[in-house]
């Protein structure tokens, strides 16, 4: 283990590590909060949906893909309207974490982190009300008749990449839009918002566990949100302008390369020899982490932060353009440039990528792109595959995650070399 010194507030037992660890514990329970809500929604809907079914009523063949709509079939009695909603509150659920990270903050007198947390609350609301009103084309989509059988499969798939996507800080995606394409023959624009749906669920359900259990940098993540939510926005808008199949084939091959470093470094445990950036002490960045494995108190430094920022800009930009989490070139920023711990790397990611996902779900939920009767089941599955993932996670050594991460790069690569060259 490094022999390092942590003199910020953030690590523990610090002046304010009372107020600090109220903070925590807030954010967590509004993560927590969300996804049980969502999930009691979903499978309220669900369920009379299938109802309905067995009573010889049909349910509605189509589904509501803006606010005036869903509150209609609420009104209305409509079970896809229910299952709708339930999906919105899980969307909702990394907005509203982030405007009680403001709160918490503010209680602890951290006025630089409101400025930052609010900056990403600003970039956040003008994506989803801002440029999603723009660019959706609101309106009444025909849905698919899904039997309960293949929601299940879905489900049970789902919970797999929800578990894997925990460990090693992805969406889920590069699971989901595969399955969802080449076994269920659903369209991409569905699979992909299917993913977006997959990204969040498994960021809500991963989160509210690793940042309870103190594993989770909250500064380093609120910090690096700017950039990634920033990036986001700039893809999403040029998103209509640039060629897909280039796009997938360039990204394809920089996480190749990208993994080279990591890969070099399999077999450490920690990082070796961090000295801290000049900003990183300002910005209350070093940390410590709680190990279980080796039930010790791990500290760290946070070096080269202007250069994970950048990265993390074009972590969001990819996500903004290809519809995806973009988890895994958020791992590799802060494990590679910032030098984070590979625990802290992935699950600090794993709180980030909700809030990249927000940035784009209201763009894809009023284009129609988000099928409740398909994203319900993927929510479900990945946030019992996540929260499995989360358990799991703070077991496993730094050297076993990385061996479950870099098979994870490749196979995510691999994945946008396919789409890139029309193979998936």
């Amino acid at each position: 283990m490094p022999n390092v010194t942590i003199h910020d507030k953030t690590a523990r037992g610090g002046p304010d590590d009372g107020l600090i660890r109220k903070t925590e514990l807030v954010i967590s329970s509004v993560l927590r909060g969300g996804v049980l809500l969502s999930i009691a929604v979903i499978l309220t809907g669900v369920c009379y949906y299938y109802v309905l079914r067995l009573l010889g009523r049909a349910p509605p063949a189509a589904f509501p893909d803006t606010l005036a709509q869903v509150s209609a079939g609420l009104k209305a009695a409509n079970p896809v309207a229910i299952v709708t909603a339930g999906l919105l509150v899980l969307l909702a659920t990394p907005v509203l974490r982030v405007a009680v990270s403001i709160a918490a903050f503010a209680i602890e007198k951290d006025r630089t982190y409101v400025i930052i947390t609010a900056i990403v609350l600003a970039i956040l609301l003008f994506s989803i009300f801002g440029i999603g009103t723009y660019m959706g084309r609101p309106g009444v989509t025909a849905m698919p008749n899904s039997s309960f059988g293949v929601l299940l499969f879905i489900a049970l798939s789902s919970m797999f990449a929800g578990f894997i996507g925990a460990l090693a800080g992805l969406g889920g995606g590069v699971f989901i839009v595969p399955i969802l394409t080449l076994i269920f023959h659903v369209s991409f624009a569905t699979a992909i918002g299917a993913s977006i749906v997959s990204v969040i669920a498994t960021s809500s359900g991963a989160a509210a566990a690793y940042v309870r259990d103190r594993m989770t940098n909250l500064r380093v993540g609120m910090f690096l949100e700017i950039a990634t939510t920033a990036g986001a926005v700039c893809g999403a808008l040029v998103s209509s302008m640039l060629d897909d199949t280039l796009l997938f084939i360039v990204f394809g091959v920089i996480l190749l390369i990208s993994a080279i470093p990591l890969i070099l470094r399999l077999g450490e445990e920690l990082p070796r020899g961090v000295q801290n950036h000049k900003w990183a002490p300002w910005l209350k960045l070093p940390g410590t982490y709680s190990d279980r494995r080796t039930r010790q108190e791990i500290p760290y430094h946070v070096a080269h932060v202007r250069i994970g920022f950048g990265m993390m800009y074009v972590a969001g930009l990819i996500s903004g353009l290809l519809g995806i989490g973009s988890g895994t070139f958020k791992v590799l920023a802060m494990d590679t440039a910032m030098r984070l711990p590979m625990k802290v790397s992935t699950t600090t990611s794993n709180f980030m990528i909700g809030v990249t996902a927000a940035a784009s779900a209201g763009i894809f939920f009023q284009r129609g792109d988000i099928d409740p009767m398909i994203a319900a089941p993927v929510a479900i599955g990945v946030l019992g595959g996540s929260m499995l993932g989360a358990k799991t996670l703070n077991r496993m050594s730094n050297v076993h995650l990385k061996k479950v991460f870099v098979p994870m790069i490749v196979l995510v690569a691999l994945s946008m070399l396919a789409r890139g060259l029309g193979w998936l």
